[in-house]
């Protein structure tokens, strides 16, 4: 998977517990996406059973590139 420095070298360490299958799995089939008009990212969410809770994942503008991924307290579908 694609991933910024700051995603693997602070996201990933800052949350050990989020795995690189449930960040594909929200890329792959999002309930929701939507554009940052600000920078160009793409936020998606996902709701993943194991945690119970949905998952943020932010992309680069390419929509490929992974820059941030957290549980989203906050969402409602």
């Amino acid at each position: 998977m694609l991933g910024t420095d700051y995603f693997y070298n602070k996201v990933m360490i800052k949350r050990p517990y989020l795995k690189l299958e449930w960040i594909e799995r929200v890329l792959e089939n999002p309930v929701k996406e939507e554009n940052q008009a600000e920078d160009g990212r793409i936020r998606y969410w996902g709701y993943i059973d194991e945690i119970g809770k949905y998952l943020r994942v932010i992309t680069l503008d390419d929509g490929i590139t992974v820059h941030n991924a957290f549980p989203d307290m906050d969402f409602n579908e």
